[in-house]
């Protein structure tokens, strides 16, 4: 049989308990699971990129089957490279919903051996992005029941060095 491999690809700048929540199902329901840590073009990151993927792999050390790189490029590459079949994407609203569905689709056209699979966020996570928390801790605001450890832990390195 051959092992399922899927990517969650994503920026993660930072790494948020909804993040952590869709690494931890999607981990339960396929061989292996890489974390795709990317850069968005189109924001200043708070972290790097080697930065996210220390604490990406930090948090993840119980879930044997997970891994964490870095990617560069077009997804549907990446998954090629990794013979992986399945992105996963998290789900908070309908606008996400909207905007993951039209890059599936163009995914799908580019590579139709690539298939999406989406997992909705809990209510407990659904309001949580990484752009509002950054917003918070501009502000020196708590967002420690919003991370996992490791990660307040560097927001708060990270601050005290930038204010």
């Amino acid at each position: 049989m051959t092992e399922r491999i899927a990517v969650f690809p994503g920026s993660f700048d930072p790494l948020t308990n909804g993040h952590l929540d869709i690494i931890q199902r999607a981990s339960q329901m396929f061989d292996r699971l890489i974390v795709a840590v990317a850069t968005n073009t189109g924001k200043k990151p708070l972290f790097s990129q080697a930065e996210r993927e220390t604490m990406i792999t930090e948090t993840v050390t119980d879930l044997s089957n997970v891994s964490v790189m870095a990617i560069s490029g077009l997804t549907i590459d990446f998954l090629h490279e990794h013979n992986a079949h399945f992105i996963v994407r998290g789900l908070r609203n309908e606008q996400d919903f909207n905007f993951e569905r039209d890059i599936a689709n163009m995914n799908h056209m580019m590579a139709t051996d690539i298939e999406s699979v989406f997992l909705l966020a809990k209510p407990e996570n659904a309001q949580i992005s990484s752009s509002i928390l950054k917003e918070i801790v501009h502000f020196n605001g708590d967002v420690s029941g919003f991370v996992p450890a490791v990660v307040w832990k560097q927001l708060q390195i990270k601050l005290g060095s930038e204010q």
